[in-house]
């Protein structure tokens, strides 16, 4: 379908299960030589086997990690011309804002858009030297529309919806997006965002119960979850040739339920 892909370098961060896997294999479906970054080992080998790939343990938060990470990929595969930072983590409990702790907030943040920008730094240079790259940021709706407007999130009991810090976090990614987007942009690198909704994964299908999976469905005018697919179509659109007119967006993955 991409034919354009063929060979290309990719990195997807997150790439161990979920969203990035699947990622992951869409764009080696495409022909394109793949690396994977996360943080489970056994996940990544098994991803980076059905890719014929690479898969690399790093933490995004840390960028000497990364920094060796992209070494790794560069010896291993070659300049990297498209980079899915997808990885997203950190924890904190839904609840009002003034009973979010310091540390709840860093973790959620370091883990959400601080690595986005520390996978950004480590591997836009590269490209801004060699005149070309694509660059697919991962932000969410909840980055989108606060969860927590009444009828907006059916979570069984929680009338919070995301963490204020999750959705602090989904937001600046686009921001972040936006301005490396007209900063690269002159020299030949585009920066897209994708936002994803509620998708169906490995961990949503372990929180969901089939009537609160049925409620979250029927807040999309199409009527269904996500899935994984979904998301990964997007991504291999935003990186190809298809897209080469665009730059500084954010794509709603979201089945209508985000509507800009």
């Amino acid at each position: 379908m991409y034919s354009e892909l063929d060979g290309q370098v990719v990195v997807v961060t997150g790439g161990s299960r979920g969203i990035g896997a699947d990622t992951a294999r869409a764009f080696a479906g495409q022909g394109a030589r793949v690396a994977v970054l996360g943080r489970d080992r056994a996940a990544l080998d098994q991803v980076a086997a059905d890719i014929g790939g690479l898969g690399l343990v790093a933490d995004v938060t840390d960028l000497a990690a990364i920094e060796d990470a992209r070494r790794r990929v560069e010896d291993g595969l070659g300049p990297v011309t498209i980079l899915c930072a997808f990885a997203g983590g950190g924890i904190a409990r839904p609840g009002p804002t003034a009973d979010m702790t310091v540390e709840e907030w860093h973790s959620v943040v370091d883990g959400n858009l601080t690595s986005t920008f520390l996978t950004v730094k480590s591997f836009l240079p590269g490209m801004l030297e060699r005149g070309a790259g694509s660059i697919v940021t991962m932000s969410s709706s909840a980055g989108r529309l606060p969860s927590n407007l009444p009828g907006a999130s059916p979570s069984l009991g929680n009338p919070w919806g995301a963490p204020v810090a999750y959705e602090a976090a989904k937001a600046g990614v686009q921001a972040f997006s936006r301005h490396v987007a007209a900063e690269a942009g002159p020299r030949g690198v585009r920066v897209n965002c994708v936002a994803p909704a509620a998708i169906r994964t490995e961990r949503t299908a372990r929180l969901m119960p089939p009537d609160m999976r049925d409620a979250v469905a029927a807040m999309h005018p199409l009527g269904r979850i996500g899935e994984t697919s979904d998301v990964a179509d997007a991504a291999l659109f935003l990186a190809s040739d298809r897209s080469a007119w665009l730059t500084g967006l954010t794509i709603d993955v979201a089945g209508g339920r985000i509507m800009l």
